[in-house]
């Protein structure tokens, strides 16, 4: 007779970014996600050392099973980061960490899976009337990359969407904006959201704003820009933020459109929560509704700011309960 005891436990959680790796656990059905800590990519050759390090911080039981969000399309075993120098076997790492089961999703994905499960007082809504439930749900944020996904649903519930939607070609509405992305073109032959809409992509703007305004390079760090822009005192800072969130309204929008995104538009990363209320005195929600005929359709839609701190867990862990079901 069976105990009843779910064997797939403990569960081990990640979240691998470009930067950083984060992993938790789950020790048994039902259990709370914990022992959630950060390491630095950097420090670790690949994820195998990474994650050994991590249990050997957390302690206790060995995990048997994990799963993994990505910031990477996964297309079969073989994955080679984009945006960081670790490229495995999911197969080998599997083995080689010695869990049963093992599966890696893109983390965005893994962001539209935590969706129905975050908590109202960890979302900011920024304009909008309410979300239609019955409707698909779109979901974007820039960090170290541009992740886009979305939820569609079924009639088992909703199915995410894996893509690599930050990638599309960046689309300006302003001549400054049309100047910033052409200035970009001189480095970059294809201009992709990516290359704004990120970390990276906020100096990549900052500094193509100060070179079509005629400035010398202000050599500034995206935080050291977002800093001084809530400060308000470094009109460059400013000026670059209020475009940075202009072009996410842009690609925001077309998101909703592509997908008829009723049941809102969400919006994670590590850029717009560290923003707070600015996002609400930027041209974010204009740029979002303005789409010609379908301006009073995107002004139904609400958009949410996402403030959970490790939302992607919970998504892999969903993805996980998914895969053994």
């Amino acid at each position: 007779m069976s105990s009843g005891v779910d064997k797939t436990f403990p569960r081990l959680l990640g979240d691998i970014g470009g930067t950083n790796a984060r992993f938790a656990l789950i020790r048994y059905e039902g259990g709370p996600v914990e022992e959630i800590r950060t390491l630095s990519g950097a420090d670790y050759p690949g994820p195998a050392e990474a994650i050994e390090a991590y249990l050997k911080l957390a302690g206790g039981e060995r995990p048997v099973a994990g799963a993994i969000g990505i910031a990477n399309p996964i297309d079969g075993d073989s994955i080679k980061m984009t945006n960081h120098t670790w490229a495995f076997s999911i197969e080998a790492l599997r083995k080689a960490v010695g869990l049963t089961k093992l599966i890696f999703i893109n983390d965005f994905t893994a962001l539209a899976l935590s969706l129905p499960h975050l908590p109202a007082n960890e979302l900011v809504q920024v304009g909008g009337k309410t979300a239609d439930k019955s409707a698909a749900i779109g979901v974007l944020g820039p960090g170290t990359g541009l992740g886009v996904s979305g939820l569609i649903p079924s009639p088992s519930g909703y199915i995410p969407l894996s893509g690599e939607g930050g990638h599309v070609t960046i689309s300006a509405r302003t001549e400054e904006e049309f100047a910033v992305v052409q200035e970009l073109g001189r480095t970059y032959p294809h201009v992709s959201a990516e290359r704004i809409l990120s970390g990276p992509g906020l100096v990549n703007l900052h500094e193509a704003l100060a070179a079509v305004r005629g400035l010398p390079s202000p050599g500034q760090t995206a935080p050291e820009i977002g800093a001084a822009a809530l400060e308000g005192k470094d009109k460059l800072a400013v000026d670059s933020i209020h475009m940075f969130c202009a072009f996410l309204g842009t690609v925001a929008g077309n998101l909703a459109l592509t997908l008829g995104a009723r049941g809102g538009v969400f919006i994670g990363g590590g850029i717009i929560p560290r923003l707070g209320d600015l996002i609400h005195r930027t041209p974010f929600r204009a740029r979002f509704e303005e789409k010609g005929r379908f301006q009073g359709y995107l002004g139904e839609m609400p958009v949410w700011v996402i403030h959970s701190a490790y939302p992607a867990l919970i998504g892999s862990s969903v993805a996980l309960t998914q895969a053994f079901a």
